[in-house]
């Protein structure tokens, strides 16, 4: 299988994501940069976390103009898998990728710590190795990672079976607990913890690694 792991100026989670995938999961990863325009034979396309362009604005609201995120979008509409972590949800929301937003935490603080998120669905190419609410406990490093969105989108998201993840103990205000969604061809997929920050033994989990053996298992399914 090959990943892309997009590389946007101010990405900072991009080697993780690389590494997570390489040698966590030994399958075939490589760096995508900003201003390709062809993703060349992807399987599948990971937007990691960062600070892209410096979250000028608000974060992700400069990438989305960036030449890659055409064709991500491209991708995307073909059936492509794309996951976007962190920085990489803030994109695809500012994209259109995904519905709602990403605002302010509610304590308007910078939040840098592990927390337990519980698997809301395992029907996605994300979470089909998981068990159903099995629990990961993973790293958020954020300062707008509350979603938001209105009520008829969120009764959306529930009645759809797109949220994919949801806080045990909501650190940052988003509603209904929601911590990562699915698009509606359940494709896309953003999140704000890290997955690929605890891929690996030495750093203390694999409880992670599920979300990109997930994307493997589903590939190799089609």
């Amino acid at each position: 299988m090959r990943f892309g792991v997009v590389v946007f100026p101010g990405s900072n989670c991009d080697h993780d994501a690389w590494y997570a995938v390489s040698h966590n999961l030994g399958q075939q990863a490589e760096y995508v940069w900003h201003g390709s325009e062809d993703l060349g034979g992807l399987d599948a396309v990971i937007l990691p976390g960062g600070f892209s362009y410096g979250d000028y604005l608000r974060g992700g609201a400069i990438a989305k103009f960036s030449p890659v995120m055409a064709a991500v979008k491209r991708f995307a509409a073909s059936g492509g898998l794309v996951i976007g972590i962190c920085n990489g949800f803030q994109i695809l929301v500012e994209s259109g990728l995904l519905p709602g937003a990403l605002i302010t935490n509610r304590g308007l603080k910078f939040i840098c710590r592990p927390v337990d998120v519980i698997t809301a669905t395992v029907n996605s190419p994300f979470t089909c190795a998981a068990r159903p609410g099995q629990v990961i406990r993973a790293p958020i490093a954020h300062a707008e990672g509350c979603y938001y969105a209105d009520e008829r989108t969120l009764d959306e998201l529930e009645a759809e079976d797109r949220v994919v993840f949801r806080y045990a103990d909501n650190p940052n205000g988003s509603l209904r607990d929601i911590a990562g969604i699915l698009s509606r061809e359940r494709n896309v997929m953003g999140m704000m913890p890290h997955p690929e920050r605890t891929s690996d033994p030495l750093m203390g989990s694999t409880d992670g690694l599920v979300v990109f053996q997930s994307m493997v298992t589903a590939m190799a399914a089609k």
